[in-house]
């Protein structure tokens, strides 16, 4: 009976990662579509929107690496996410594999842009990476530059927010400090 109990949790706990991964196949606005165009990909909406899917996904992905409340949960987002990319519609079926390896590339420059301690501000750097993706100058500190950082940042938190709502929120007594739950 205890892996009867096992499978129904596992089964529960990748179903709230499918709900979590279908948070982030969410369209971008397609304002912000056209201003990537406008300043970064050279007029191409297209190219814009795919710089916007890429970011949303990699960014969730990255909140899931990084605050899931379970350690199952970044991996079972990857493979949600990558069976996505499979069955996208969006994609030309000889296009997977280029799909797949631009993702990967855009979540490394994301996750570094997260880590990275010391130079320019976060926000910065991810407006950098950002316009680096699509094309576009990379003016160190330039409004559009900034606004990209901050689409950025709204994005990593619905990520964490809808992580929060599917998977739950951490919920310790009051008068116990986290440390004190660590074993040993």
């Amino acid at each position: 009976m205890a892996w009867f109990a096992a499978w129904r949790a596992g089964r529960e706990h990748q179903r709230k990662a499918d709900a979590f991964v279908r948070q982030l196949l969410r369209e971008p606005a397609t304002a912000d579509a056209e201003w990537l165009a406008r300043t970064a990909t050279r007029g191409d909406v297209d190219h814009a929107r795919w710089e916007l899917r890429y970011a949303r996904r990699a960014l969730g992905l990255i909140a899931a690496e990084r605050d899931a409340l379970d350690d199952r949960t970044a991996s079972l987002v990857a493979r949600a996410l990558s069976d996505e990319l499979l069955r996208d519609p969006n994609i030309a079926g000889g296009m997977r594999d280029t799909a797949e390896r631009q993702f990967n590339a855009r979540l490394s420059a994301y996750r570094d842009g997260l880590d990275a301690r010391g130079g320019a501000a976060t926000e910065v750097r991810m407006g950098q990476t950002l316009f680096a993706f699509g094309g576009g100058a990379l003016a160190l500190d330039g409004a559009d530059v900034h606004r990209a950082g901050a689409l950025l940042a709204a994005y990593l938190q619905e990520a964490n927010e809808a992580l929060r709502e599917t998977f739950g929120k951490v919920s310790l007594p009051e008068d116990v400090p986290p440390s004190a739950l660590i074993p040993g």
